[in-house]
């Protein structure tokens, strides 16, 4: 993904801009009290941030919007893929446990990932909001932003949603799972 140019086409530009008005009319229980011409008028206002969306959506995390904030005035975009997007998993949790591993590495690590494709890996906080718009991840499991005394210590966090209920777990930042991948948000 480095190489590639962080520019749409018009026409790549055209069919994402439907698409997440499609699934923001859609879910408006995400974000009661917004309107898809304000946020697409921000969207247009700042297009560099069009290419994360369409990097979120390319692999698989159906991204939409899930907040405001007027302090700054920004539309706040998550995925909002039921299960922890296919294009993402089994991957552990950063580089430098990409860097660690010495047999069987996986491809990538979240936090690397997010940072190519310009988005931010959820917090556990994060993911808990988020879990208040809907059932997600009940049969895969998404890293979190993991604080920097645990991965310290050579440990990360992960969520997922069992019983009706959000768990946070652990595990060696070096791990990785065919179920296990992550959510980013993006601030438009």
């Amino acid at each position: 993904m480095g190489d590639r140019a962080r520019t749409l086409s018009p026409a790549q530009r055209e069919e994402l801009l439907r698409t997440l008005k499609a699934r923001f009319e859609k879910h408006m229980n995400r974000h009661p009290g917004l309107d898809w011409p304000d946020v697409q008028a921000r969207l247009e206002a700042h297009p560099e941030k069009l290419w994360s969306l369409h990097e979120m959506e390319r692999t698989g995390g159906e991204p939409d919007v899930v907040g405001f904030d007027p302090q700054t005035g920004e539309y706040i975009f998550c995925d909002c893929a039921p299960e922890s997007p296919r294009g993402r998993r089994s991957v552990c949790y950063d580089p430098e446990a990409l860097t660690a591993r010495r047999e069987h590495k996986p491809a990538h690590s979240a936090v690397g990932m997010a940072e190519e494709m310009g988005i931010d890996l959820l917090s556990e906080q994060e993911y808990r909001e988020l879990q208040r718009l809907g059932a997600f991840d009940t049969k895969t499991s998404s890293w979190v932003r993991t604080p920097p005394e645990i991965r310290r210590l050579g440990g990360a966090m992960f969520c997922d949603r069992r019983y009706n209920t959000v768990w946070t777990y652990h595990n060696g930042a070096e791990s990785y799972y065919g179920a296990r991948g992550f959510r980013g948000k993006l601030r438009v």
